[in-house]
């Protein structure tokens, strides 16, 4: 029997501490906050998507940062073996749209009564409210944890599992990544990431509020395609957010830290631009009176419509009847790549998540141990690991906590 530190208590840290219990460890969990998982109890709306039911492959697609490096986590600890673990510890669970997985009450407190019945059962001693202020290294071996008010507490394994910076007000305040480099371990640059992203233009703002569906959008630096995907978005008073745009800002965030980039909306993904333009010309010919302001009602929401009469540049009086060929081809350039500036992301906290964190190079992927500090594991936000919306990035954080628990001898 060991004694192990775990250092957060948020799902990659509480997993990490039954796990290493259920081997027969001595455990203490310490949590700065007053309470556990208080992220998670926010994660979802409140709901808690806490994985996702697809295949191996499509959850190893969904990864968006150093998938490779997940192998061995994924497969110790899958997203079966994770709705077995809620299911035998009390939490019923149901299966949404995209194979997203809920607690069936739909009370991400439930999620937690799970964790905190298995943390019990596992004999873990918890302490709340306990600020960690760094790592005891002796000799290239992590040795146990200085504590706030120069307390010392010594242990023959640490598992660090302090997340992230985003919802900094949950307590995810990059505590992880200076205790980390303390020890000699490179932490690539922290990163908002599935967060809303901020807009140039003016009448983007206008359009707060509207929520577009079965819209796909195209995200370019220069003529590169950096994102594409199909879905909802959502117009705010800074800018875009809803699914597709925080999937999005998984792979745009980096590049618009120094430049903007090019967004184009298409309105009408199911329809090519003939079969539009085969649209157009026949309802312009039943509608032929109808003004052009007035026709738009039928392909646009009404919150859309001034803006694209100002991007067509037709004149809003114009009847049907007389519009050209050529203001036809703008009207469906226009319902076909929309345009918006994307000028930057939102702050860390309206992000779901972090991108960036300490480098995987430093860490063996078999084990979740430090290849720079023996007896130091990570788990979770706090590794360069990142993944789309789904529910995908907690099962990096069961996967890497129960590896990180599961592997200390």
């Amino acid at each position: 029997m060991k004694k192990v530190i775990v250092i957060g208590g948020g799902p990659a840290g509480m997993f990490a501490a039954i796990a290493a219990a259920e081997k027969g460890h001595s455990v203490l969990l310490l949590e700065k906050n007053e309470k556990l998982g208080k992220k998670l109890f926010i994660t979802g709306k409140g709901r808690c998507n806490l994985t996702n039911a697809s295949d191996m492959e499509t959850l190893f697609e969904h990864v968006a940062t150093n998938r490779k490096f997940l192998y061995s986590a994924f497969y110790a600890c899958d997203n079966e073996r994770v709705m077995h673990f809620f299911e035998t510890n009390g939490v019923k669970l149901k299966t949404e749209r995209g194979n997203r997985v809920f607690p069936a009450s739909d009370h991400s407190s439930d999620v937690i009564a799970g964790l905190k019945r298995a943390l019990m059962k596992a004999g873990v001693e918890i302490r709340l409210s306990v600020r960690t202020e760094g790592l005891i290294t002796e000799n290239g071996r992590c040795r146990g944890v200085f504590l706030s008010g120069g307390k010392k507490e010594f242990a023959d394994a640490v598992v660090l599992a302090t997340g992230g910076l985003s919802y900094q007000s949950t307590g995810s305040t990059g505590d992880g990544y200076a205790f980390a480099r303390a020890c000699g371990h490179t932490v690539t640059k922290p990163r908002p990431s599935l967060v809303p992203l901020t807009a140039r233009e003016p009448y983007v703002r206008k359009m707060q509020g509207l929520s577009l569906k079965n819209v796909s959008i195209s995200v370019f630096k220069g003529k590169k395609v950096l994102y594409q995907d199909f879905g909802e978005m959502l117009f705010t008073h800074f800018g875009v957010s809803g699914p597709l745009i925080l999937s999005a800002s998984s792979f745009v965030s980096k590049e618009l830290e120094n430049k903007t980039l090019d967004m184009k909306i298409d309105l009408k993904p199911a329809l090519s631009e003939e079969k539009l333009d085969a649209r157009l010309l026949r309802e312009f010919e039943e509608n032929g009176k109808k003004q052009y302001k007035n026709f738009l009602g039928g392909l646009l929401p009404a919150k859309m419509i001034p803006a694209f009469l100002e991007l067509s540049g037709i004149s809003p009086e114009k009847k049907a009847l007389e519009i050209t060929k050529e203001e036809r081809k703008r009207i469906i350039l226009t319902l076909k790549a929309f345009p918006v500036t994307l000028t930057g992301t939102r702050d860390f906290d309206e992000a779901i998540i972090t991108k960036g964190g300490i480098s995987v190079k430093d860490v063996n992927p078999s084990t979740m141990e430090s290849k720079r500090t023996e007896g130091l594991f990570f788990a979770g936000e706090v590794l360069d690991l990142d993944a789309l919306t789904g529910g995908f990035n907690l099962q990096i954080a069961w996967s890497t906590g129960y590896l990180a628990g599961s592997s200390i001898e």
